[in-house]
């Protein structure tokens, strides 16, 4: 079990931190290296526990890799099995997509149902449907799916909503081999074009990825890809963009993709904070005296589901009544229970928090899953007096080198000292 974060709170974060490549980018991007028998260089790797997890199930599958810094080598000449054990997938949802690239290899794959976050369910049916429409045999049996390749996969795939694993999840099942279908109502985020631009370098044909349209014609054989660097962490970045707002500081981020997060820094100017763009860097320099803002949390363009809760936490601390919804997992709120042992002022009617701003105060607190763990370290950063912060293995599932780049800002973190009952392991 992790250590607990202790976060002394109240004090206004101020510098700059450079934003990490996005795990949400990298994970697909792994599981499309299962496509070649050559070898795939990535640059600016982030080492985080969702990525090593992926890692070991491509290990399992037949791939060798090795870091070295912060760059990650992959080679995968063989598939040696077909079967993602249920003790992998179930550590994380965004394993269930190498099924995509099992068909497209070898033909069949065998895949656990997912795991990943509790905070709802995140069903995989739009994948099932996709795959049996383009020409795949899917079973399921004990939650095990079981899928073989029984002709060319062809034709349209409508999703019924959009779906960003389902669209990586028919992308990764396309891109090899003789296939040519077209996705409508496709997910449009950064990350599924970003998976789009690599499996392109590899030699597939995609048009009109980062659209709701994509047309994919297969390669009969992919190559190796070197020297891939994916796309900034629009997410982390967000994160710090609101940790700022919520201290009433003021960073700066170098690295960053501005247009990746119109959404969030529209609202940070609704409320009054002034935004600064540069090529690839942000900087916020937070006003006083914020005003609330109301947030729809809904797919791309629209404002992202993992900063819905984090941005739950800024408004926690901006006086007056704001309200906070999510279209894409409406039972997102793992983190408003947390929260109101902080001393936030949160009610939850009909899917929707109605936030009313208040200060803040430290307490001992448990993340639940990695963006409820986000917004726990932005409400203790605001919060006068020190917070405990449990469960930070969700955290370093998502941010990397969270304590660094915080103390960087000037955040004052304490040493945690374990439980007793920690202690007597």
């Amino acid at each position: 079990m992790s250590a607990p974060l202790i976060i002394r709170g109240g004090k206004p974060l101020s510098g700059e931190v450079r934003v990490s490549p996005a795990k949400n980018a990298v994970l697909p991007i792994l599981a499309a290296s299962l496509l070649t028998p050559d070898p795939v260089e990535l640059v600016e790797v982030p080492r985080l526990r969702d990525i090593e997890v992926m890692l070991e199930l491509l290990a399992h599958l037949g791939t060798r890799y090795a870091w070295e810094g912060r760059r990650l080598y992959l080679e995968t000449p063989e598939i040696r099995r077909t079967d993602a054990p249920y003790e992998l997938v179930a550590k994380m949802r965004a394993s269930f997509i190498v099924l995509g690239a099992l068909l497209a290899r070898t033909g069949e794959g065998s895949v656990s149902l997912p795991g990943g976050c509790a905070f709802g369910p995140r069903p995989v049916d739009q994948h099932v449907k996709a795959l049996r429409k383009i020409g795949a045999r899917v079973e399921e049996e004990g939650g095990r799916f079981q899928a073989e390749r029984v002709r060319p996969f062809r034709g349209r795939v409508v999703f019924d909503v959009p779906t960003v694993g389902g669209t990586e999840q028919v992308l990764l099942a396309t891109a090899l081999g003789d296939a040519e279908v077209t996705l409508v109502n496709a997910a449009q985020e950064p990350e599924i074009a970003d998976l789009a631009r690599f499996l392109t370098r590899m030699g597939a044909r995609i048009e009109g990825a980062g659209t709701s349209r994509i047309h994919v014609r297969g390669a009969r054989r992919l190559s190796g890809v070197e020297d891939y660097r994916v796309i900034p962490d629009r997410i982390e970045a967000g994160t710090y963009l609101l940790a700022a707002a919520a201290t009433r500081g003021r960073v700066r981020l170098v690295g960053a993709h501005p247009g990746h997060l119109d959404a969030l820094l529209d609202k940070l100017h609704e409320a009054g904070h002034w935004i600064g763009i540069d090529g690839d860097r942000i900087e916020l320099r937070a006003t006083p005296d914020p005003r609330p803002f109301n947030v729809e949390a809904r797919e791309y363009p629209g404002f992202p589901t993992d900063l819905q809760p984090i941005a739950g936490a800024y408004l926690a601390t901006v006086p007056g009544t704001s309200l906070v919804s999510d279209r894409v997992y409406p039972e997102r709120f793992t983190h408003a229970a947390e929260l109101a042992r902080m001393g936030a002022e949160i009610a939850i009617k009909e899917r929707t928090l109605a936030i009313t701003g208040r200060p803040l105060f430290g307490a001992e607190v448990r993340a639940l899953d990695i963006r409820a763990g986000g917004a726990l370290v932005v409400a203790a950063l605001a919060a006068q007096g020190e917070t405990r912060i449990e469960g930070t293995e969700h955290l370093k599932r998502g941010y990397e080198d969270l304590e660094e780049k915080l103390r960087a800002l000037g955040a004052e973190l304490g040493q945690a000292e374990p439980h007793l009952e920690e202690a007597a392991d």
